[in-house]
């Protein structure tokens, strides 16, 4: 997609959205909900819902907590098994969004936990309905609520196929548990709610600071680009700061110093942006790293930091170019 090619300072097809979180309990959880065999919605199966049977929950009961799950009693349905634990009183989980949620996954004849967010500290975030996660999630979790704790056993065809999940010590025969609890969801009208932060130097350029999901102005000054990167808070959030390691869901527009004329955007087609900071041009990783979540960052990139004489092919970005954004960070995880 062209709009993260833009960003990447390797190859796109480098870039997935399956699992986030930091390295090290990325190695340690093998299996995650965007592990997903079916890469598009036509590819995915569906099932009919049931209310269960579904085992029970033996500890951390409620909503945040991680959840001890027991053994799947008796035999498993060959239906999708979908029960609201928790009744959110949140906004409703639609087809398409960027959904944030903690989640344990067992498997249900032996309990055996083989992916959990809960240990990692941080929710996941993942588009819904939309076949980038396993079907059983994208089929039970739409129109669900914000606040919600859902607990779900998922046929071997609804999750992750005849092949299962050697890694994860998944077989093709195993029913999957899940208890998911919803935090939160993201669209292509989100912006960053942080407080207003003092733009003051006359030098920068001073980026809009609307929040009604649209586009903010940048307004480039007529004096020479920084040599040195800037990073700088627009809107300040209260969220957790932004680690190297992370992957981020973003809102961004970019325009170029020379001229202010812009070169991409996530606005324009009504898609977030998400990415890990490690595989976007080395001005993201700086810029973000130690910002935090809910806030408005203007970065400006000088060359060496950006595309330098080498910019992305077919794009309007010119060599040698400083390039200028504001950025939206919306979630982590």
């Amino acid at each position: 997609m062209r709009r993260r090619s833009l960003l990447l300072a390797v190859p796109a097809g480098l870039l997935t959205l399956a699992g986030c979180g930091d390295d090290k309990a990325d190695k340690a959880d093998k299996a995650k909900p965007s592990d997903s065999p079916a890469n598009s919605p036509s590819a995915a199966p569906t099932a009919k819902i049931v209310a269960g049977p579904l085992p029970e929950i033996t500890k951390g009961d409620k909503f945040g907590q991680k959840p001890t799950v027991a053994k799947g009693p008796g035999k498993a349905s060959s239906d999708l098994a979908v029960k609201t634990l928790i009744e959110g009183k949140g906004k409703e989980v639609v087809k398409g969004d960027y959904l944030q949620a903690d989640y344990l996954g067992q498997i249900w004849a032996t309990a055996k936990v083989f992916d959990n967010s809960y240990d990692r500290g941080n929710p996941t975030v993942f588009p819904i309905g939309v076949g980038r996660v396993i079907p059983g999630w994208d089929q039970a979790l739409v129109g669900k609520k914000l606040g919600s704790r859902v607990e779900l056993a998922i046929p071997p065809k609804m999750g992750y196929g005849e092949e299962g999940n050697k890694q994860a010590g998944i077989k093709g025969s195993d029913t999957l548990v899940f208890v998911v609890d919803l935090v939160g969801t993201f669209n292509g009208k989100s912006s960053s709610k942080g407080r207003e932060v003092a733009q003051s130097n006359k030098d920068l350029p001073k980026v809009g600071t609307n929040t009604d999901g649209k586009a903010p102005s940048i307004d480039i000054p007529k004096t020479d680009a920084p040599d040195k990167l800037v990073s700088t808070y627009v809107l300040e959030g209260d969220g957790e700061e932004i680690k190297e390691t992370d992957s981020v869901l973003c809102q961004y527009k970019g325009v170029q110093w020379a001229d202010g004329k812009e070169f991409d955007s996530s606005y324009k087609g009504g898609q977030l942006a998400q990415f890990q900071l490690a595989q976007v041009v080395k001005g993201w990783g700086q810029g973000l790293t130690g910002k935090k979540v809910g806030s408005r960052v203007l970065i400006v990139i000088p060359p060496k930091l950006g595309y330098g004489d080498q910019p992305p092919q077919g794009s309007s970005i010119k060599k040698g170019a400083t390039l200028v954004f504001s950025v939206d960070i919306l979630a982590k995880g």
